[in-house]
């Protein structure tokens, strides 16, 4: 982590653990009337009348899951908000409340930790959250975030994983592959400032791809619009962990096979020139690049009138039956069994 010498810094024994808490989530307001009390008790207090509710937490360690050398700890707040949201958004769901635990060195002071904060409370505003709570403590391997996020359904309408059923449509939302390259970017100039920590990278080229990877977006506003298109999917799960990864999980949970088209895939302009110029080849990186945050979801082939002219949605293959197998049929019009190739936590 680059630190400007010039800045101030408060290191966080001067503060306590309470004081810490209290500075850093003074700027927090409550939006929803589910949350009765959010910080400052034992517990925060929720009441959802007769709403389903749904919980996800997520955990995002330093080394593993961030490299600072290149990650502001505004966009990494942002971030860890949004990874949690996506999960809510692929239940159908509503997000509403989270809580953030952190575990922090001394190295950090606490205008760090501001920093991280303000990327906690951009997010909690922008998708209409309450942060309700947390904690934090001391850490000597380096800076450790854990968000649980909560969220509320209707009636029925929660998705889950299990129930794509054959002839069911794969559509996904966006596109695909650009936070892995951003991610190959920002490596590639890592590098390049090991050697020649004078040098300025001109990284313009790459905005699109590198927002995807330091900034990205959960699809709120897909809830919003397949609710407005009286669509409820069959089942969904968001993209973490590569589309393959999310294909797997979904049909093997729903027990179907499925087809995904080479030639549907969503690829950005941006992530196609920056495939070429490493080299890599474009459906492998679509396939298996992980962190877009993006929807796939499966939807009754009656529903497809009411998706088919949305930008935001690309249909990409449908359901078979579990004996047909799960495939990739490429532009030569084969078929190759789809393997899990993206993010495996504990590889070493």
């Amino acid at each position: 982590m680059i630190e400007d010498k010039n800045q101030q810094r408060t290191d966080l024994n001067n503060l306590g653990e309470f004081a810490l808490i209290d500075h850093l989530t003074k700027n927090f307001k409550i939006n929803h009337k589910s949350t009765i009390k959010g910080i400052g008790d034992d517990a925060a207090v929720l009441d959802f009348d007769k709403k389903k509710i749904v919980v996800t937490t997520d955990l995002l360690v330093e080394g593993v899951h961030f490299d600072l050398s290149y990650t502001p700890l505004k966009h990494l707040g942002y971030k860890s908000v949004i990874v949690n949201l996506s999960d809510v958004f692929a239940m159908n769901a509503k997000a509403t409340q989270i809580t953030v635990s952190i575990a922090v060195s001394n190295r950090f002071p606490l205008e760090a930790l501001e920093e991280l904060y303000a990327g906690i409370e951009t997010a909690a505003s922008i998708y209409n959250i309450d942060v309700i709570g947390g904690d934090t403590t001391s850490s000597t391997t380096g800076l450790l975030i854990s968000v649980t996020a909560i969220g509320e359904v209707k009636g029925d309408d929660e998705t889950y994983r299990n129930g794509a059923k054959p002839n069911d449509l794969l559509v996904i939302t966006g596109d695909l592959g650009g936070a892995y390259l951003g991610l190959q970017v920002l490596e590639r100039e890592k590098e390049v400032y090991k050697v020649n920590p004078n040098s300025q990278p001109d990284l313009e080229a790459y905005t699109y791809i590198i927002e995807r990877q330091l900034k990205p977006e959960a699809r709120q506003d897909i809830i919003k619009l397949l609710s407005d298109l009286e669509v409820k999917p069959s089942s969904m799960i968001d993209i973490s962990d590569g589309l393959s990864s999310e294909i797997l999980h979904l049909c093997k949970q729903s027990h179907v096979g499925c087809d995904l088209y080479e030639e549907k895939l969503p690829l950005d302009p941006v992530v196609i020139s920056a495939c070429e110029e490493f080299n890599i080849d474009s459906t492998t990186v679509a396939l298996n690049g992980g962190e877009d945050y993006e929807l796939l979801f499966t939807i009754s082939q009656e529903d497809y009138p009411k998706i088919k002219a949305n930008p935001n949605l690309s249909v990409i293959g449908h359901i078979r039956e579990s004996e047909a197998g799960m495939h990739l049929v490429t532009r030569a019009d084969s078929r190759i069994p789809l393997k899990a190739q993206g993010w495996k936590n504990f590889n070493n």
